[in-house]
């Protein structure tokens, strides 16, 4: 989680809503990054989209079954269909999003019947830092 609040941080140094992604096999990181949707122009470019991307083009799969998602939000209805797609294995988020969040919040995506796969999910870790960045981020703008 550490390397996804580094990549959260560096997504503030750009402007980015300063959420970060990390895409890991076993002990092997595969693939990270942060928010890119001004720099990208991209509404997509939410940083578990990029990770799962990156990740999928890297191991040749669009399948990613025995990779884990660590992010440092909990992720949005977007990503949480993604996540599903991708078949990822285990989700680890760090602070929840009452707003926007679709895991545990919301529409809790990966509890509707319509969801074909669902990770093990795990909130929560690092909380404190996750939750401590945004908070940050959003103070130094008002």
């Amino acid at each position: 989680m550490q390397m996804a609040l580094n990549e959260a941080r560096a997504a503030a140094t750009r402007g980015e809503v300063p959420v970060g992604a990390v895409l890991v096999r076993g002990s092997q990181v595969v693939a990270r990054d942060g928010n890119r949707t001004r720099e990208l122009s991209d509404p997509t470019a939410h940083a578990e989209m990029l990770v799962l991307r990156a990740g999928a083009a890297q191991l040749k799969a669009e399948r990613l079954l025995t990779c884990d998602l660590y992010v440092t939000l909990e992720p949005c209805a977007m990503c949480a269909g993604a996540i599903s797609f991708s078949r990822i294995r285990r989700l680890y988020y760090g602070a929840p999003d009452p707003k926007g969040g679709a895991v545990e919040s919301g529409p809790r995506f990966f509890s509707q019947p319509t969801c074909h796969h669902s990770p093990e999910v795990y909130g929560g870790i690092a909380e404190r830092q996750a939750a401590e960045v945004l908070r940050t981020f959003f103070q130094e703008r008002r």
